[in-house]
């Protein structure tokens, strides 16, 4: 096996694949990327057997084929550290690699492409294509709301949707939800779900870097695959049943507060500040036209801050994990959101004034 390639070329794929191994591994050849030519194409594999990620280069110069799998991280730090100019030369020679660039020589271990675990490929139940820009939408608005590590463990993971003529993400960690939904070209009107791992989810954000162009995305009984021109990346499921979303979107809020994203958020910021460090809780004052924010800690510490907003309602007293608005208020980007209310013990919906295509649920905190 001998290839030569352009460093520019071959580090920003070696990063995706790299970032998907894990650094304390079981198995030693896990630590390893598989590098395999064939004709004059090069594929870099990186796996942790939950999560595998394929990047395909096509070479400028004839390569020798072959197959081997290398140490990922000092393959990636030899690279990140080489001239942005730099000819890369590899070479097996007797189970080592050798690597060359001006003059840096390296010699690296290497482990046999056979001892490297093959994916599974079972048939897909739906396969549908959709713009990178979407599945970006949808992971950044709700991947936020996932749990980390709880032990109901399909809380762990993002709910993907898939309906007719609609893809939608769900989030939930038990105390707030996230929900958004993008229109996608799927036919079929039976519904589909999988439940994508946190992990999955946040290394298939970072493929979707090109906006307009596509992604197919293919369910399948236990795994969720996701092919570009430069990538394949398949993620297992979780395998259990994800919460009823529907029910806990409250429904008969006759109080609705506009307020300034951006002017809500700087507030939230200042009164967070003096809020309790455990359990992050502030109180909302709200009156016609105004929205008035406390904060104070065991320390007895008080911070007050008032928003000018659109509301001409009842007043109402409500408390919420000031964390778990940033969030929500992070996540969206219009200029103005829409919360509506209850009562002090209701959820409260959010959602972006001139667009309902994400919404979130926050609990309320008794304080």
């Amino acid at each position: 096996m001998h290839f030569t390639i352009q460093r520019e070329a071959l580090l920003k794929p070696l990063q995706l694949v790299a970032g998907v191994v894990e650094r304390k591994q079981t198995m030693p050849v896990l630590s390893n990327v598989l590098l395999v030519i064939e004709g004059q194409n090069l594929s870099m594999t990186g796996t942790d057997t939950e999560v595998e990620l394929v990047a395909r280069i096509t070479l400028e110069e004839p390569a020798q084929p072959g197959e081997i799998t290398v140490p990922a991280r000092k393959l990636m730090d030899i690279c990140k550290n080489l001239p942005a100019d730099a000819l890369i030369d590899f070479k097996v020679d007797e189970q080592k690699v050798l690597i060359k660039a001006g003059r840096s020589r390296f010699t690296l271990t290497t482990l046999p492409a056979t001892d490297f675990p093959a994916s599974e490929e079972t048939p897909g139940s739906l396969t549908f294509t959709l713009e990178q820009g979407q599945v970006r939408r949808l992971i950044e608005r709700t991947s936020f709301a996932m749990a980390q590590q709880d032990v109901r463990y399909y809380l762990n993971g993002l709910l993907l949707e898939a309906q007719q003529g609609l893809l939608r993400a769900v989030a939930t960690d038990g105390h707030r939800l996230a929900l958004c939904s993008v229109p996608a070209q799927i036919m079929e009107s039976v519904q589909h779900q999988v439940i994508v791992p946190r992990k999955g989810v946040l290394e298939l954000a970072r493929l979707m870097t090109e906006d307009s162009a596509t992604v197919t995305i293919v369910f399948g009984s236990n795994y969720i695959r996701a092919t570009t021109d430069e990538f394949t990346f398949i993620s297992k499921l979780v395998d259990g049943k994800f919460p009823d979303y529907e029910r806990v979107l409250p429904r008969g809020g006759d109080k609705i507060v506009l307020a300034d994203r951006q002017g809500l958020r700087e507030a939230l910021n200042r009164a967070s500040i003096l809020s309790n460090e455990k359990y992050r809780g502030i109180r909302w004052q709200l009156e016609s036209g105004l929205l008035k924010i406390q904060a104070n800690n065991p320390e007895q510490e008080v911070a007050e801050d008032e928003v000018s907003v659109d509301y001409s309602g009842d007043e109402l007293e409500i408390g919420f994990n000031v964390t778990y608005l940033l969030d929500v208020l992070s996540a969206t980007t219009s200029e103005q959101i829409s919360i509506t209310l209850a009562d002090s013990n209701s959820s409260a919906l959010i959602q972006e004034a001139d667009n309902d295509s994400a919404s979130y649920v926050v609990m309320p905190m008794r304080l």
